[in-house]
């Protein structure tokens, strides 16, 4: 239990951290320039200048790129038609072709909104190169959007990231070590001993829950400590909310765990038991993917997830500076969660002398 107590905390968060991002980078990018003149070369260039492709090969066909793409050798083939630049210059259009490799379909659609920035930069550089005098005088002027990013000013996804997987971090580490502590007991043979006394059920389930609730703030604080000395990460909101809130929500999951635990014989099969339903809860809480982007049926589902509160909880406060009546709403839910896993937790416990 110590590695797990001292070491997971600092690996999880650090390295999860850097691991988990949503930028898209070196991008194995190819081309096909069957054209060869200035205009072809100059859209090649703005690839080449971009701090996310990789301009690492040139194809003479649209055959030979094709096979180093089924080879996985190339992640993006743009291929420059002929007459190219005498379409932008007769007729002020022309259609070029971009084959992205889509086996992971989000990384191809940010891929793809990349490529669509370089293009239409491009086009406006172009559309100045082929005006004439006359048409710059009377020409339109370009609207300008100023945007205001709210809540994360740098766009950095470790923003967004270090509050959820803090999340994992208690949730994670609690859980299992509430869910091993009975069952180490049965393990041992104590938990007969402890049998024949004549403590209640409910005093024994609070004795075990009631270490492991402070270990859960002793993660809480580290968590929070590497967040803010390594990652930087805003801490908008009052601390007070986040303990508060953390003080309901880790009942939730050592009643979970000791109710697990109810149920098992041994560790292993304990952490099995955990894992299982650790890992549908990570899936489905909207760390990695919105809940908005989920199948209705899944969306429902997730209401039934405490580790989706959490994270939205931490990430409100952390990064937004809700206050209590903002977060009111989901304090509830856990609230009931909590009365309900810990009732079972008592009520399932089963004490023989």
């Amino acid at each position: 239990m110590l590695p797990i107590i001292f070491v997971l905390p600092l690996l999880q968060l650090v390295i999860l951290s850097n691991a988990a991002t949503f930028d898209i980078k070196n991008i194995k990018f190819s081309y096909v320039d069957h054209d060869k003149t200035s205009f072809s070369r100059a859209l090649i260039e703005k690839f080449d200048a971009s701090t996310y492709f990789n301009v690492i090969n040139q194809f003479s066909s649209k055959k030979e790129a094709d096979a180093a793409m089924a080879k996985g050798e190339v992640d993006v083939i743009l291929e420059i038609p002929r007459y190219f630049e005498r379409d932008l210059l007769k007729q002020n259009k022309t259609v070029i072709s971009v084959a992205i490799n889509a086996i992971d379909g989000a990384a191809a659609g940010v891929e793809n909104v990349y490529i669509n920035q370089i293009v239409q930069d491009f086009n406006k550089n172009a559309k100045v190169a082929l005006s004439q005098p006359s048409d710059l005088i009377n020409a339109p002027k370009d609207i300008m959007a100023i945007p205001s990013f709210w809540y994360n000013k740098t766009l950095n996804y470790k923003t967004f990231m270090v509050p959820g997987i803090l999340v994992l971090l208690v949730t994670m580490i609690t859980l299992f070590l509430s869910g091993m502590n009975i069952v180490r007991e049965k393990e041992i043979g104590t938990l007969e001993q402890m049998n024949v006394t004549p403590i209640k059920k409910y005093q024994f389930i609070i004795g075990k829950l009631f270490p492991f609730w402070i270990i859960g703030f002793g993660l809480l604080t580290i968590g929070l400590i590497i967040s803010k000395v390594i990652f930087n990460t805003p801490m908008v909101g009052s601390l007070g909310l986040i303990y508060f809130y953390t003080a309901i929500y880790l009942l939730v999951v050592l009643g979970m765990g000791l109710f697990i635990s109810n149920f098992t014989d041994t560790q292993q099969q304990a952490m099995f038991i955990a894992w299982f339903f650790i890992v549908i809860f990570i899936l489905m809480s909207g760390l990695f993917t919105p809940i908005e982007s989920m199948p209705k049926w899944a969306q429902i589902l997730t209401e039934f997830n405490p580790i989706k509160y959490f994270v939205e909880v931490m990430r409100m406060v952390m990064l937004k500076g809700s206050s209590l009546i903002d977060i009111l709403p989901l304090l509830i839910k856990t609230t009931v969660y909590a009365l309900i896993m810990n009732g079972l937790a008592v009520w399932s416990y089963k004490k023989t002398s």
